[in-house]
């Protein structure tokens, strides 16, 4: 089994030293990612630079495997697209017997094309005895004969037939997977983006880590141990899906005496504006701590009050450091969008908005000296007692931890018959690997976990409830909080994937 992988246009176009650098550092990350995938010893996975492409091979024959590698690649930044290839050998450049490619082409293809329109692709490297047009006609006709209610289409076609030619060798490739694009991690300098778990934070933590920037956070905590918990889960989130090739941190700060200090001593109208200078400050500190070159904000032009240019380029004065806004010319809409695609959105949906400070009339252009005179009342050392006190912690740690704090939380890979398990995936995920009742032989229910909390209080009290996600983690930190509220019927079901059709 062979996956070609093709870089991001970005860096193709750089010079040949930067282009071999970052093509390194991309194999160096598919090495680390990919072992996650479930291989026999007997077949291990090999990553292989080639310069204009990236190869990924095994031994292994299995169609769970392929399935395996081809989720792990669609989420790895640098890539621009992938496919499975199938390769075969020219018999003769010069006089090449075309049918062994046929066969290839309707062994992949032959169930798919049925009544669809098709072209064929040729791209040839080396010499050989025919034109990559003797190839398309060749193949192109043979789909025609032996595929019934075939047409073939140049322009628009429903399918497209990748052959490409290299030298001696063949490969027939399958379907053109597109890839994150962007540069892989950590090509681009380190940034500490504000995470507040909303979509706007989250989807710009994304931006980031798409663009190569290794992407710390930074959450203010406004809301207590919920709020909290919500935010680790979208880091972590981001974190295992497009970043696990590199550590990050997750910096938690208890912000709620600043916030105190601003209610207390700020005028009504520019508590908005002063909050964001403080967490701006704060930021700094952290991402001098820790190397930053820049802070990450999901601010969007207009969205709120404190967005305004004339506020935001006040806010801006308060740090030396660099503030990155990649929302800033999206609408919010476009936002949530971008936040169904790249998964966020429903862990935004469970967690509250905290804001912190609510003015009655925020000001939407803020006066410099205004804002000098209700800062002149705040401690200045309290920003740098807040950090000095704030928790620290490797996301990739996270799952971790959470299995420690739910110690107290059953957790089985088998029912017994008595249990009802709760689905709590989206409903994306849910229609793409769904759960049956058959398949774990007890009842199965379906509550999206940011509606679990609401939903789980209305459930039958004398039923034992065991909570299920794909990865494990999220069902452990809602069976977690489910139990701090006080609820006892409450376990996580990890069965053994091989054992379980999904």
């Amino acid at each position: 089994m062979k996956f070609v992988i093709r870089l991001h246009a970005e860096i193709t176009i750089k010079s040949k030293g930067v282009r071999k650098r970052y093509g390194k550092v991309l194999v160096n990350n598919l090495k680390k990612i990919l072992q996650r995938v479930d291989l026999p010893a007997s077949s291990p996975l090999k990553v292989v630079w080639c310069w204009d492409r990236i190869e990924v091979k095994t031994a292994s024959q299995d169609p769970l495997v392929a399935a395996q590698i081809n989720e792990e690649l669609q989420h790895v930044p640098g890539i621009a697209w992938y496919s499975q290839s199938h390769e075969l050998e020219l018999n003769d450049t010069e006089q090449a017997d075309f049918t062994p490619i046929l066969a290839q082409v309707l062994a992949i293809w032959s169930d798919r094309l049925a009544h669809r329109s098709f072209a064929v692709r040729v791209k040839r490297k080396g010499k050989h005895g025919f034109s990559s047009l003797d190839l398309e006609r060749y193949i192109g006709g043979g789909v025609l004969q032996q595929v019934e209610a075939t047409r073939v289409d140049l322009k628009k076609p429903d399918v497209e037939l990748r052959i490409e030619v290299d030298n001696e060798i063949v490969r027939v490739f399958g379907d053109k997977q597109q890839g994150l694009g962007g540069f892989p991690l950590p090509t681009q300098e380190t940034v500490v983006s504000l995470l507040s778990g909303g979509f706007d934070s989250s989807v710009a933590s994304y931006q980031l880590i798409r663009r190569g920037a290794r992407t710390h956070f930074c959450f203010f905590n406004l809301g207590g141990d919920r709020h909290e918990t919500g935010v680790r889960q979208s880091a972590y989130f981001l974190w295992e899906k497009y970043a696990s090739s590199h550590p990050l941190k997750f910096i938690s700060i208890d912000f709620a005496p600043v916030v105190e200090e601003i209610l207390t001593q700020v005028d009504n109208g520019l508590m908005g504006v002063v909050l964001k200078r403080q967490m701006l400050r704060t930021a700094q500190i952290v991402a001098r701590r820790i190397n930053a070159s820049a802070l990450v904000t999901g601010e969007a032009l207009g969205q709120v009050s404190s967005q305004t240019l004339s506020n935001l380029s006040v806010i801006d004065e308060a740090v030396e450091t660099l503030v990155l806004r990649p929302l800033i010319t999206m609408d919010k809409q476009e936002i949530i969008n971008l936040a169904e695609h790249i998964g966020t959105a429903d862990i935004s949906r469970s967690i509250p908005e905290y804001c912190g400070v609510i003015s009655v009339k925020p000001t939407v252009k803020a006066q410099r000296d205004a804002i000098a005179e209700e800062e002149a009342k705040l401690d200045p050392e309290l920003l740098w007692r807040v950090v000095k006190a704030a928790k620290v912690e490797e996301v990739r740690h996270i799952g971790e931890v959470t299995d420690e704090q739910v110690h107290a939380v059953s957790e089985v890979e088998q029912t017994s018959g008595d249990e009802v398990i709760i689905d709590i995936r989206s409903s994306d995920e849910q229609e793409l690997k769904p759960l049956r009742s058959a398949d774990v032989g007890v009842p199965v229910e379906h509550i999206p976990f940011f509606k679990l909390a609401t939903a789980f209080t209305e459930l039958a009290t004398d039923k034992q409830y065991l909570l299920y996600c794909e990865k494990g983690v999220m069902s452990k930190l809602q069976a977690l909080y489910l139990q701090e509220q006080g609820f006892t019927n409450v376990g996580v079901f990890q069965p053994k994937q091989k054992g379980l059709e999904l």
